[in-house]
């Protein structure tokens, strides 16, 4: 603690208010040399920092950028789904061509088992009314021969 006590004979430190103190000599006010820049460029116009018409002139490019790629991403996302949209249709028409070409096949072939029965049905009608005739025949022979 004697030690911090000895240091008495330094001038006593006096806090001053900013508007009491000079611009210069105050060091509260001493600007850093990147903030004196930015300050300078800021007040003739020309800066690093965007102004609002080169922000505006940016935000619009972008925002057409933007829209130009949206655009062409919506136009392609189209244009993939309409190609799908054929495909699926061309497939949905191929395979209902395939359908009908199965169902007309199956049919012709049903058809062609019936002309085949009703053949054979004649036939069987044929032969019938011959064994009929002949049946008849015999009866009469017998009936001769019986009296």
């Amino acid at each position: 603690m004697s030690s911090l006590l000895s240091h008495s004979n330094d001038p006593p430190r006096i806090r001053k208010s900013l508007s009491d103190s000079s611009p210069t000599s105050s060091p509260a006010t001493v600007k850093s040399p990147r903030h004196e820049r930015l300050s300078r460029l800021n007040s003739s116009g020309s800066s690093d920092v965007p102004n609002d018409t080169s922000t505006n002139h940016a935000e619009s490019y972008f925002l057409r950028r933007e829209n130009r790629l949206s655009a062409r991403k919506r136009a392609e996302e189209e244009s993939a789904n309409n190609d799908y949209k054929k495909g699926r249709a061309e497939q949905c028409g191929s395979n209902m061509l395939e359908t009908q070409k199965k169902e007309s096949h199956t049919l012709q072939k049903t058809i062609a088992d019936m002309e085949e029965q009703l053949k054979i049905k004649a036939d069987l009608k044929m032969e019938n009314q011959r064994l009929k005739d002949e049946n008849g025949a015999l009866i009469r022979v017998i009936t001769k021969l019986s009296n």
